[in-house]
């Protein structure tokens, strides 16, 4: 598996690009909504410009592939999105995230349908998964939106803010994305 440094991935309305430093004012008002941190594990709540850098550092480490999700229209910020690779058991795990304004108008389907693209054809994982928070239903139909199987639920398995959440497991393996591809096609 190689990774390229500078990826930049396309959709027909976004552009997947790596982050910068100076995505950081952009990044603050997006990410930094509790909606948006109530929804994910690693966000946290209040999100602080020393919170944006400790991500950029940490989206540059080996096997965290960690892009923004612009529009191509303007290259304006709408989220982010990952995978992080386990290359010896060629798997990887899966993670997006949009701001408020940005939800229910298909970009985390759109994004995250390229990841699997470029993980499955351009990595050659042979396994992406992801996991949701019981309580946020809508990152479960963009993951059945893009074939992936519910593996099962996670009882009480994390923990944020005092309060213990489910977590819904998915998974989708290549050959089963190849048929999925095929279909839409």
């Amino acid at each position: 598996m190689k990774m390229t440094p500078l990826l930049v991935l396309e959709t027909e309305r976004l552009r997947l690009r790596p982050y910068c430093e100076a995505d950081i004012a952009e990044l603050l008002p997006l990410i930094g909504a509790r909606e948006v941190a109530a929804t994910t594990l690693r966000i946290p709540h209040p999100y602080t410009e020393q919170d944006a850098r400790a991500f950029l550092a940490l989206a540059q480490e080996p096997g965290r592939i960690w892009l923004a999700i612009t529009l191509r229209s303007d290259d304006r910020q709408i989220g982010g999105i990952g995978l992080v690779v386990d290359e010896q058991h060629q798997h990887a795990e899966l993670g997006y995230w949009l701001g408020v304004p940005h939800w229910g108008q298909g970009y985390a389907t759109e994004a995250a349908r390229e990841m699997l693209r470029y993980g499955f054809e351009d990595l050659r994982l042979h396994r992406i998964f992801a996991t949701h928070f019981k309580h946020n239903p809508a990152s479960g139909r963009v993951l059945r939106k893009l074939g992936m199987r519910h593996e099962g639920c996670q009882r009480e398995h994390f923990h944020k803010w005092d309060q213990f959440a489910d977590s819904e497991l998915y998974g989708i393996l290549w050959q089963e994305w190849q048929i999925s591809r095929e279909d839409r096609e």
